[in-house]
């Protein structure tokens, strides 16, 4: 599974986003690989716009969905923690979905540069689209 951040979903929808990103999405939904958790559906949905919400919640409503608990949000808390010690800031909201994949041992999906630090000092594991956006395995 490949937890997509907001970034991604926002290139998606975009009506000129990212080809690149617009394929490599379409290959992860249609491979059923892409997953959803509380924090992406919350920022992506907060920020679209009204008539817009219906359409994308019901093909949020086709994805598998990550929970999760206090546990997670007290992991979170300690990866946030870890990278403002190593001089790595990243908005609390990145720090709880790369949480999120690293506890479901899923890779992540990201257009933002805060995953790469935390790839780097918490062993966050990414996804790179293969050929053309094709589908790319883990391995």
């Amino acid at each position: 599974m490949v937890l997509v951040d907001t970034s991604a979903w926002i290139e998606f929808f975009r009506r000129d986003g990212d080809p690149a990103v617009k394929l490599a999405m379409k290959s992860l939904i249609e491979e059923l690989e892409a997953t959803l958790c509380g924090p992406v559906e919350m920022e992506f949905l907060g920020g679209a716009r009204p008539h817009e919400r219906p359409r994308i919640q019901k093909r949020f409503e086709i994805l598998p969905y990550l929970p999760n608990d206090q546990k997670i949000w007290r992991e979170a808390a300690t990866h946030y923690a870890t990278l403002r010690g190593q001089g790595v800031t990243v908005p609390w909201n990145d720090a709880i979905i790369a949480t999120l994949a690293l506890h479901q041992n899923c890779r992540t999906y990201a257009v933002d540069h805060h995953f790469e630090a935390m790839e780097k000092h918490l062993g966050l594991r990414r996804y790179t689209p293969g050929y053309n956006g094709t589908f790319r395995p883990e391995g």
